[in-house]
């Protein structure tokens, strides 16, 4: 009730009960009091309680209504207590006392605390009721309730029992009363239920019990909640149990539904794998949900396209990806997974689709018929397992439809609800955006897998330094494709280069990356610079790619990266290393011991300033040099040092060859699904002895080149390559000329017959010559660009001492 100004009050006294109206508003007596203790309000009620007019008692304060004084104790409790009740002696206008049961309550405005507002003082004006009325309000009271009701004696007999009870049990009070619980509802159930009673009965305490119960007269099962009270008369002996059950179904079916949504949202999209994420779906809703699942895509989403929009062309093709069923087997199932079925317009899954939203259909005898004609296999074992119900939803993810998940009951017998059909198209929504993440991963690493493919080498190239083996292993967790690779580098002299890099990050972005690194590498390895050199160069155009990704709006920042670059020379048999935060190279040597080479450390690429430093060893003839990218040896957990045990226990076993070696160590050490990029490089040396090189020192004196020329003719004769000394005294002759000329001792010829023939002269000069055109009265010029001419190709590399300048020419053929 709403408090009163005076003025309010005033109009409220002239206020006549509004015709028709029960409710007198006089017969309570109400005031408001502001927290001063002044009387603001004053009703037609309190009038006729006390007798003062409002304007006789308004402004003036409420202890003068008072017959003595309140007390002390009652007084300072007020500021703290949002409400207060208790018996009050007041004065009436005529003089006489009276003591009233007073009900007071604190109103604050919004906002403030509770030592604000004012005070709203009600009291009830005796109005005289017959103890017949009462009983008879009571009774209708009982007989109205909104809850199941009955009454039940000591002996557990029924006595009385209301209309909702009657409803839910259907019968009438007559038909039930003198009878016990078990003898009304024949059921498990119904024994408890007497147990809790006889408890009720003996301790005088209220008992509870849920229920589950099968009613006659009620389609499905419904849950119930029961309290059982005791009645006990005046003097406190108890005279019967009051049973009073709730109907909890409703509540039961939307906490059951909320627990599935609730599962669903944490099982569905455990990975990025499509048919795994549309048998998660399947898995969630059987049994809670339905009796069979059925997971069916378009075949357009097939390698991570988007499909044409709108409905899809009758009759209806789909993809079986996934189904489960209540039956082990799933013997409802008539197409294979992975097979494609044709679904006829008059089917819930075609028919859900062409309306692009889901539906519950009822299976009849003639739907059956219809579907007979045209797909009898299904209909046959429809009927075979009952199926009675059949909701379908279609799968839509951003726009774009994938394909339809569809319910069916056979085992459960009430049918899909529109409540079924609001679950079943959230949790299918939730699955189509997981597969469909699944789609555009699975486009989006074939497209990395593509792009890493072409950038990594295609074969590599057959070489006389060494006998290559590699893998490349992208990864199979959802970070993608990385940016791991290897190469290997025909160098001048026979020489070769092994490579293994490895880009930070995963996806189009490392693989590019990687891409622009190997280029790199090769553009610097084909300049012959040392390997310390090499990844100082590397470094750099790390540290430029990654300022330029920093300033792109399109990637998430700068990068970097970790590379191990070897050169083996086949001829002296040594080996130069150096690296940048790459793991330590393993070397296996004939008798088949296995050690980490300890090559100096250098910082990983992209972080510049710091030094990187090569380490130089030789290799006996048959040693096996492995490179790779720490995948290898480092995954969920495991400890480093464990993983480099590992992989030095799997160098060790004895195999028939690189090729099998390469796939015992990968077998060994990681599992079938790695996390990250794995690359692996073998190379198992050669060497190549007297036979096939020639050195000769040359001494600083032009008459010197004709005895070079002439030891490089008897050379070849001995090889029995007589028909390459035109050529082969032409190069000679020039290289050996410039060096004598335009270098510093000491001067060294050499030739070494590979798969070509390579000439090399070294001095002791680092200025390398360049090729230029000679101009018409020019005396010199012409020796480089005849010699560039005449072979495959031609070039100079630095050395510690000093330039090396080789030329190599193609042998011919065999006869």
């Amino acid at each position: 009730m709403s408090a009163m100004t005076g003025s309010d009050a005033a109009g409220d006294d002239r206020e006549a009960r509004r015709p028709n109206d029960p409710v007198d508003e006089a017969a309570t007596a109400r005031a408001t009091v502001d927290t001063h203790g002044i009387v603001t309000g004053w009703s037609k009620g309190a009038r006729r309680l006390l007798g003062y007019r409002p304007a006789e008692v308004v402004g003036r304060s409420a202890t003068w209504l008072l017959d003595g004084e309140a007390p002390t104790r009652d007084l300072r409790s007020l500021p703290h207590v949002p409400r207060w009740n208790g018996a009050v002696k007041l004065r009436h206008r005529d003089g006489h006392r009276l003591t009233v049961n007073l009900l007071a309550h604190r109103r604050k405005p919004d906002g403030e605390d509770m030592g604000t507002g004012e005070w709203l003082l009600v009291s009830a004006l005796a109005r005289p009721v017959s103890p017949a009325q009462d009983d008879a309000l009571l009774m209708w009271a009982f007989a109205r309730a909104p809850s199941a009701t009955a009454l039940y004696d000591t002996g557990l007999r029924l006595r009385r029992a209301n209309a909702d009870m009657e409803r839910v049990i259907g019968l009438p009070e007559a038909a039930m009363r003198g009878l016990r619980v078990s003898e009304i509802v024949v059921d498990p159930e119904g024994d408890r239920a007497e147990q809790c009673m006889r408890q009720a009965l003996e301790t005088g305490e209220q008992q509870y019990l849920q229920q589950t119960l099968h009613l006659v007269g009620h389609a499905r099962e419904s849950i119930w909640t029961t309290s059982f009270t005791p009645v006990p008369d005046a003097e406190g002996t108890v005279r019967g149990v009051l049973l009073s059950a709730h109907d909890m179904t409703e509540e039961h079916l939307a906490r059951a539904r909320l627990a599935l949504l609730n599962d669903a949202s944490v099982r569905i999209g455990s990975t990025l794998d499509l048919a795994r994420t549309a048998q998660e779906l399947a898995d969630v809703a059987i049994p809670r949900f339905a009796d069979f699942v059925t997971v069916d895509l378009l075949p357009a989403i097939e390698g991570g396209d988007d499909p044409p929009t709108g409905p899809p062309p009758s009759p209806v093709v789909l993809r079986r990806v996934a189904n489960q069923s209540v039956l082990e087997g799933c013997p409802e199932a008539v197409v294979e997974y992975g097979a494609l079925a044709t679904y006829p317009d008059e089917s819930p899954a075609a028919e859900c689709l062409a309306a692009d939203r889901p539906l519950i259909r009822k299976v009849t005898e003639p739907a059956i018929d219809k579907w007979a004609s045209e797909v009898p296999d299904r209909a046959d074992r429809v009927r075979r397992y009952g199926f009675h119900s059949v909701l379908a939803v279609p799968m839509r993810a951003r726009g774009i439809t994938l394909g339809v998940a569809t319910f069916s009951r056979h085992q459960r017998p009430e049918p899909f609800e529109q409540d079924d059909l609001l679950l079943a198209e959230e949790i299918t929504a939730r699955a189509a955006v997981c597969i469909d993440n699944a789609r555009r991963y699975t486009r989006e690493r074939h497209t990395s897998l593509t792009l890493q493919s072409s950038l990594l080498p295609q074969r590599l190239p057959p070489q006389a330094a060494v006998e290559v083996a590699s893998r490349y292993l992208p990864a199979s967790t959802q970070a993608g494709v990385g940016g791991d690779w290897f190469d290997v580098i025909p160098l001048s002299g026979a020489r070769v280069a092994l490579v293994v890099g490895d880009v930070v990050g995963h996806g189009v972005q490392a693989s590019a990356t990687m891409g622009r690194l190997r280029t790199a590498v090769r553009t610097l390895a084909d300049v012959d610079l040392p390997p310390d050199e090499l990844l100082t160069h590397l470094d750099d155009l790390v540290i430029h790619l990654s300022a330029e990704a920093e300033r792109s709006a399109d990637t998430d920042g700068g990068f970097g990266a970790t590379c191990l670059y070897a050169v083996y020379d086949p001829v002296s048999r040594r080996c130069t290393l150096a690296r940048a935060g790459h793991p330590l190279p393993a070397l296996t040597t004939p008798d088949g011991t296995v050690e980490f080479l300890d090559v100096p450390a250098g910082p990983p690429l992209g972080l510049g300033g710091l030094p990187f430093e090569a380490t130089e060893i030789e290799l006996p003839e048959g040693s096996v040099l492995t490179l790779y990218t720490d995948g290898l040896v480092e995954f969920r957990g495991r400890d480093i040092d464990e993983g480099l045990d590992a992989l030095c226990a799997a160098l060790a076993r004895r195999t028939s060859s690189l090729e099998d070696t390469c796939d015992t160590v990968l077998r060994t050490l990681l599992p079938e699904r790695p996390a990250d990029d794995v690359a692996v490089l073998m190379a198992r040396t050669r060497a190549l002895d007297a036979a096939h090189v020639a050195t000769w020192d040359v001494p600083s004196d032009p008459a010197a080149v004709a005895e070079a020329r002439k030891n490089a003719c008897r050379q070849l004769d001995v090889w029995g390559m007589d028909e390459t000394a035109f050529v082969t005294e032409l190069i000679v002759s020039e290289l050996v000329t410039n060096a004598i000329r335009y270098g510093g001792a000491p001067i060294q010829l050499r030739l070494i017959r590979d798969r070509n023939l390579i000439c090399e002269v070294s001095d002791a000069s680092s200025t390398a010559p360049h090729l230029r055109r000679a101009r018409t009265f020019d005396e010199g010029g012409r020796g480089l660009l005849l010699v560039a001419q005449l072979t495959l190709s031609w070039g100079t590399r630095n050395t510690y001492t000093g330039k090396t300048i080789w030329a190599e020419q193609e042998l011919p053929a065999s006869p």
